[in-house]
């Protein structure tokens, strides 16, 4: 049975909340940055993205009985106080996690054909093999890079397979972070720092999509300003939605924390909440992932005619070049650059999946068909 006069609160920026929970209650939008207690006075079930800090101050003496985070990580989340009070909580594990790999690929096919290699030449480190470390580690491996992977909770509990952090800095010649933020036995607060910067090899590449703090970022600056060998890829920063402008001024490819920005992966997102919060009201959900998918619009329709690369393929269904210049252009205003942020983030334009993308044209070759196969697209 449907909860009488549900009343949602939700981050604006949050898509298919319309479609997903219209027919529960009545929506109410707000800025998930500058979202605040006053702001639930009447609110049922809150639904977040990772800008907005959960915790005793947004939520004492308000009606919330339910909340949802369409985000993977849960450290802007007070679990404990929600568990204390009796408040249901979801996350959305996993619904963005083909969006990063691919920003991942795509990043590092721009810097390959700038630089003059090839992936299967180089020896990728992942450092996180969670979600989305394990989609960008399959997807890897079916090009044919040579891996290595750094992940200390699945090692501790028992699996095989991993290397230390400081032998994977010593040895890679791309490292790729996709660590959330975590506390208790595993830090990975400052997990790259001062002291381990030091071993990364000349001319390597360094690219952060997890999560800010993971690298101390003064730290970052000191040492790159020393190692412009190195290049960098930073989609998050430490002190977002502020931005150190020495630090953007260093790297190849700067973006505003949109790595897993595909309307694809946002709308999962938002599904996965949706059977989440059903389930604990005891709903029957009548909505699937599929319908949501499939009224996206916008697929990308690609023309093969047997002259493009992989490369080629991958960047006409993203191009990071263009985000980072949009990123480097919100800099400029130094006092404005957070509100900037915050609204590229907000306007940014639809990005759709590899899956999604339709391809038509002359058959590709076996060799190419693979490689499309192998970063997800349909062949």
């Amino acid at each position: 049975m449907k909860p009488s006069r549900l009343n949602i609160v939700a981050d604006e920026n949050i898509p298919a909340l319309e479609r997903l929970f219209g027919d529960l209650g009545e929506i109410h939008k707000v800025s998930g940055r500058t979202m605040k207690n006053s702001d639930l006075q009447q609110a049922d079930l809150l639904l977040v993205r990772s800008v907005t800090p959960v915790n005793q101050a947004l939520l004492e003496q308000t009606p919330v009985r339910f909340v949802g985070t369409a985000t993977i990580g849960t450290d802007h989340i007070d679990l404990d106080w929600l568990a204390n009070n009796e408040i249901g909580f979801s996350s959305a594990p996993g619904c963005n996690a083909d969006a990063v790999a691919e920003y991942v690929i795509s990043n590092l096919l721009l810097v390959a054909a700038e630089q003059g290699f090839e992936l299967t030449d180089k020896v990728v480190g992942i450092i996180g093999v969670g979600n989305v470390g394990r989609r960008l580690q399959q997807r890897l491996e079916l090009l044919g890079v040579q891996l290595l992977l750094n992940d200390p909770p699945r090692e501790a509990a028992g699996e095989q397979g991993f290397v230390a952090l400081p032998s994977l800095l010593q040895q890679a010649d791309i490292i790729c972070l996709h660590t959330p933020l975590t506390k208790g036995d595993h830090p990975s607060l400052h997990l790259l720092n001062a002291e381990n910067l030091e071993l990364i090899r000349p001319n390597a590449v360094l690219l952060n999509a997890g999560r800010g703090p993971v690298i101390d970022n003064a730290a970052l600056l000191r040492w790159h300003q020393g190692r412009a060998d190195v290049t960098l890829i930073l989609d998050v920063w430490e002190h977002e939605p502020r931005v150190d402008q020495a630090l953007a001024q260093q790297v190849r490819i700067g973006t505003p924390h949109i790595a897993g920005y595909s309307l694809d992966g946002k709308i999962r997102g938002t599904w996965m909440l949706y059977h989440a919060f059903c389930q604990h009201q005891g709903i029957t959900p009548t909505i699937t992932l599929e319908e949501c998918l499939a009224e996206a619009g916008e697929t990308p329709h690609i023309e093969l005619n047997g002259q493009q690369s992989l490369t080629d393929i991958v960047h006409a269904v993203y191009q990071p070049e263009a985000d980072h210049q949009c990123f480097m252009a919100s800099l400029i205003d130094t006092e404005a650059q957070p509100i900037a942020f915050d609204q590229l983030r907000k306007n940014y334009p639809v990005r759709r999946e590899f899956v999604a993308a339709e391809l038509s044209g002359e058959k590709p070759l076996k060799p190419l068909a693979a490689q499309l196969s192998a970063v997800g697209f349909k062949v």
